[in-house]
């Protein structure tokens, strides 16, 4: 198997080399790996235990955090539930969603309700919700970068994450024992997002579609964050930052008794932000293929119907 080139990139960097190095690795991949992110390594080990601990509990105790009519949107949903847009075989996968926990009275509250946390393991509550802080840092951060890139204020995302719709999924992806009918772990899909940002997994898998048609390995060393382009910012930008297919692969024959674990950030816009394609993403040759606006909530409760959390 292929392993994309990809190049790591600091975000200790100046603003302006890594806005310009970011934006060269997206335009190529729509893929990146960022290192010195900032986020406790610390953190992160206690947040992979965690993980582990959780997806151990028996099934019956797991389900009682599945709580439908929320599509997924908080606490857990069971194996085999999601499937990617087009797929015919569901996901072999279990996960968990942490997200924002909104101020009283806001008016986002009726796109985001409020978390879910289980009984056990001790100190989940803690540790993901101090995690989740971590990341939402981190990725203001690279979406400050990304908008110099872009020719745009260095705050410009700003006001559109405050009180973001971002989610921190914990993702099981049991052994392996029957992929019928063409189940994968993940198929290829596309995320929703603007952006991903993607705790590295010890088992491998990743792999994203390059232009030329090829399916390449993504290996981060470790300490890195891998970044990738959802379709909110693809939109946003009329497809000058492409949302790359990217899938998780069946394990080979001596690693399909072991478990995956992964841990991706979702960070999206907040629910009443209005799609205006950017302007200066907008030319002869590549014309405006978004003149309606419609609303990020609008957007992603289409996108949740294809994927099969919302019926």
């Amino acid at each position: 198997m292929d392993l994309a080139k990809l190049p790591v990139l600091s975000l200790s960097d100046a603003p302006a080399d890594f806005a310009r190095a970011i934006g060269a690795s997206f335009r190529e991949y729509g893929f990146a790996l960022v290192k010195d992110h900032g986020i406790d390594s610390a953190l992160i080990d206690q947040a992979w235990d965690l993980t582990a601990q959780f997806f151990a509990l028996s099934e019956e105790e797991k389900r009682k955090y599945f709580i439908p009519g929320i599509y997924g949107a908080r606490g857990y949903t069971p194996f085999k539930t999601e499937i990617a847009k087009g797929a015919k075989a569901h996901d072999l996968k279990e996960f968990w969603h942490v997200g924002r926990d909104l101020p009283e009275g806001s008016p986002l509250a009726s796109s985001m309700p409020p978390n879910v946390w289980p009984d056990s393991p001790a100190g989940f509550q803690d540790v993901f919700t101090r995690l989740y802080a971590e990341f939402d840092k981190v990725g203001a951060t690279i979406l400050s970068r990304i908008a110099l890139h872009l020719g745009l204020d260095e705050g410009w995302f700003d006001p559109a994450i405050e009180d973001g719709n971002s989610v921190m999924r914990l993702l099981h992806y049991p052994p392996v024992t029957d992929a019928e009918g063409g189940a994968i772990r993940a198929g290829a899909h596309e995320d929703i997002n603007l952006i991903t940002l993607l705790l590295g997994a010890q088992e491998a898998g990743l792999e994203l579609l390059t232009k030329d048609g090829r399916w390449v390995g993504v290996a981060p060393p470790e300490g890195t964050i891998v970044i990738n382009i959802g379709d909110m910012l693809q939109r946003l930008t009329n497809h000058v930052l492409p949302s790359t297919t990217h899938r998780v692969r069946n394990p080979d024959a001596e690693r399909a008794a072991h478990s995956r674990y992964s841990m991706p950030f979702f960070l999206h816009l907040r629910s009443d932000f209005p799609f205006k394609t950017l302007e200066q993403c907008i030319t002869e040759e590549n014309p405006d293929r978004y003149p309606v606006s419609i609303t990020a909530d609008d957007y992603l409760q289409e996108r949740l119907r294809e994927i099969g959390l919302k019926k």
